[in-house]
């Protein structure tokens, strides 16, 4: 949308798919007729949002590819505290819930399927930005908090040519509201909530605008604290049992100073840290090893609804400092951006492994004793990365604009696992021969039958223009590129039982250029046209080895030639058309992408690994559309949907000629719906309650089509699961027969507000009718250990009161 009507407490963005896309492009010929007497009244209620997506101040309506732009008054309308709640307003992406911290973005359907916390090396397909600084991760992209933002940028289809790797699918980008040199003010926001058959929650946030010396000087600073309720039950040994186990906290803040140096030198260095805390993770089981319908010497367990089985505690734990300073200086008919970034991150997730050693101490022959002993994986990962980036853009009124720049980053990443399994060592040394444990161990502790150090030196060099021509009043034309050379060096060693006893040293480089064009017709004052062809990239990479000692013979011959990975390119074609007036606004886009060697990332197995590898060829097709109308003067509605259909256009085989992993042309990519659309509108009364200047009530409706968690999923036969350990009584023979289609899901979600002059009161259900949504499938050593989905929050009811002053 690139208009919103005032006042900001009744702007809203409403989505559907499914009305009559050709009708409505017909209908906005009309509609701009109409205009003339409308954009006279009341023109002073049309607020045009600036975005800076082309790295230059510009109205949503002008930039010449399709974006969308969540407003600060679009976060606070819609409740959201983190991009999978802002993503249900915009067409075209997608989030796949994986745990705190650690979903995956999508955008258009371009996505590799799911991958996990023991792929270090994959690189991300959505490039994530806070305000000038890069900070997306792989999976770990932090799960930053959205108070006091001045909007979300949501860029679609790839973005390779001003934001570089990761940006194949698109870029989404957290911008910031900056320090004012004229205004003291800031702001408080408190929230409780409930969950159903879940825990209690809320969080305090705070900002505040202190100008230190006049016109030279601001502060502006945000502090704020989450608690999470938790709503996952975890069963134990012994008919124990623990409510809510996947509670937690976010707490951090922003703090952030403008220095105006000169009237034409501004600097803005800035300091953000924040700590995640989380005690669990939001997985109902289906099976587990310890925990199944067929165990007779244990007691039988079925599993109900937002359930899971323990041994060990769990636990999440992510503390992210970010420090970066923007220089913008104004030379002459140029401009000079100049921007330094320094992340240091440090991640340890903490999972119950109890089921997945289990399950080789079954394989292995070990007794009951061994097999029960609690095992706890933990996966750390270390990051610093320095990033710079210099660039010049011209200022003036030329027909001719032009941007140039380079982009430099060095990334130190250390990845770590340890398998603390205490006692371990002795039912080894029992079963396997005396010395065993020692023998394998290659120089990491005792009991912890695996363990591996993976640390990763990555280096980027980029240089990126591009040119913008006016050819006329109506017509205007971009082009740009981008040269990238990219090096990566890693060494992966392990020990214990369950490695190889690896110790290798691995090494990729790629470089290369990625380009767009993109052509602008102003058809009128309403309607804009636009067409382009652009370029994308992801790198490649290096797998990890296979664990042989766990591998079963067939997954072994299956995956274990799989090692190095190509760079995935793609090409996106494109047309578009934006459309605004006073009352309505309509954005839509058709797109096509050819994908190159695709990133695909498949579970090997009994291996208890995943690897990454090419697929030659692969596309996406698709339709998106986000359309605004104030409908009434006391009704907004807005209707934002799309459909995508991605698919392999390729087929890749096994050594021994079968499809591998449902990779086969025609099969569908993964985690990516075909289908979603909502709904939503505000209704003002025109006689406010309790003496507010407002009253509003809102409604929102979120369809979310089928999906499927990697591609073997598709494959006929694949959701029935054999464990093929004999333990408990159970014989290992009997099938756990899955859907493993992830059935679409729907949520609604209302609220009603009371507007005064300087604070406001929302009393809000989310989820109304409690739907227990399927986000992903996870698979312990091939679903042998374990099996689960990954679920949504609960019904929940909540309240909210904001002031300013």
């Amino acid at each position: 949308m690139g208009t919103q009507i005032k006042p900001l407490s009744k702007a809203v963005k409403i989505g559907l798919f499914g009305m009559s896309l050709l009708g409505s492009f017909y209908s906005v010929q009309t509609l701009a007729q109409q205009q003339g007497d409308e954009q006279s009244e009341q023109e002073n209620e049309v607020e045009v949002i600036m975005v800076t997506a082309t790295k230059r101040a510009s109205t949503l309506q002008e930039v010449p590819f399709s974006i969308n732009a969540q407003s600060q008054a679009d976060i606070e309308r819609a409740g959201a505290t983190n991009l999978e709640e802002l993503s249900r307003n915009v067409a075209g992406l997608s989030i796949q819930n994986l745990g705190p911290g650690q979903s995956q973005v999508a955008i258009r359907g371009v996505s590799a399927g799911q991958i996990v916390r023991d792929q270090p090396g994959v690189k991300e397909q959505v490039g994530v930005y806070l305000d000038e600084s890069v900070i997306s991760l792989s999976l770990f992209t932090p799960d930053l908090d959205l108070y006091d933002l001045n909007r979300v940028e949501t860029l679609r289809g790839p973005q390779g040519t001003l934001f570089g790797s990761g940006s194949i699918g698109g870029t989404i980008r957290y911008i910031t509201n900056q320090p004012e040199a004229d205004e003291l003010n800031g702001s408080l926001e408190l929230n409780v909530n409930t969950l159903t058959d879940g825990d209690t929650g809320g969080h305090v946030k705070g900002m505040v605008n202190l100008p230190l010396v006049d016109d030279k000087l601001a502060m502006r600073a945000v502090v704020y604290t989450t608690e999470y309720a938790g709503f996952i039950d975890a069963l134990g040994e012994n008919g124990s049992r623990k409510d809510d186990v996947n509670g937690g906290s976010r707490t951090g803040g922003r703090l952030a100073l403008t220095w105006w140096a000169t009237d034409k030198l501004t600097i803005t260095p800035r300091v953000v840290y924040q700590e995640i805390d989380v005690d669990g993770f939001n997985r109902q089981e289906v099976f587990n090893m310890f925990a199944n319908p067929y165990t007779t010497t244990r007691p039988a367990i079925q599993m109900g609804e937002r359930e899971q089985y323990l041994l060990l505690d769990e636990g999440f734990k992510d503390e992210t400092l970010i420090a970066d300073v923007t220089a913008e200086w104004e030379l002459g008919s140029a401009d000079m951006t100049f921007v330094y970034s320094y992340t240091d991150r440090d991640i340890m997730v903490s999972r119950d492994a109890s089921a997945l050693s289990g399950s080789v101490s079954v394989d292995l022959g070990f007794p009951d004793a061994a097999v029960l002993i609690p095992s706890n994986l933990r996966d750390r990962t270390q990051v610093e990365q320095d990033t710079v980036e210099l660039r010049f853009s011209s200022n003036t009124d030329a027909a001719l604009q032009w941007l140039v720049g380079v982009f430099y980053s060095d990334t130190q990443r250390q990845y770590s696992q340890r398998l603390p399994t205490p006692g371990y060592d002795a039912y080894t040394d029992t079963v396997l021969g005396a010395g065993t444990s020692a023998d394998a161990a290659n120089g990491y502790g005792p009991d912890s039958p695996y363990n591996a150090d993976l640390p990763y030196d990555l280096n980027q060099t980029s240089v990126f223009g591009e040119l913008t021509y006016d050819v006329n009043d109506k017509l205007n034309l971009v082009l740009g590129s981008r040269f990238y050379d990219y090096e990566e060096e890693r060494r992966f060693t392990t020990g214990g039982l369950f490695s190889n006893a690896d110790d290798q040293l691995d090494s990729t480089s790629s470089d290369g250029f990625t380009s767009r064009f993109i052509a602008n017709y102003e058809l009128n004052e309403t309607v804009n046209l636009n067409a382009q062809i652009s370029q994308g990239f992801r790198l490649g990479g290096v797998n990890d080895p296979l664990n042989e000692t766990l591998c079963e013979g067939t997954d072994l011959e299956t995956f274990g030639g799989f090692q190095n990975y190509d760079d995935e390119k793609l090409v996106n074609y494109e047309v578009g058309m934006k459309a605004s007036a006073r009352r309505w606004s309509a954005n839509m886009a058709l797109f096509y992408t050819d994908i190159s060697d695709l990133q695909v990332t498949l579970d090997a197995g009994s291996c208890s690994s995943r690897i990454s590898f090419n697929v030659p060829d692969a596309h996406t097709v698709g339709l998106e559309y986000e359309l605004t109308r104030r409908a009434t003067d006391n009704l907004f509605v807005t209707l934002s949907g799309s459909f995508v259909q991605a698919e392999f256009d390729s087929t890749v085989r096994d050594g021994s000629g079968n499809v591998l992993g449902g990779v086969e042309d025609g099969n569908r990519l993964a985690s990516v719906p075909e289908v979603q659309f909502a709904l939503a509108g505000t209704y003002d009364f025109d006689t406010p309650l309790l003496g507010a200047n407002d009253t509003y009530v809102s409604a929102s409706f979120q369809y979310i089509g089928d999906r499927i968690t990697q591609p073997s999923d598709q494959v006929e036969g694949a959701g029935n699961f054999v464990s093929g350990l004999p333990f408990g009584g159970a014989t290992g023979n009997e099938v756990t027969a899955l859907d493993l289609e992830l059935d679409a899901y729907n949520t609604l979600n209302l609220s009603a507000g009371l507007v005064y002059d300087s604070w406001e009161a929302v009393l809000y259900i989310n989820n109304v009718t409690d739907e227990n949504a399927n986000l992903s499938l996870d698979r312990e050593r091939g679903g042998r250990a374990r099996l689960a989905y990954r679920t949504n929050q609960p019904r929940t009811f909540g309240v909210t009161l904001r002031a300013r002053f």
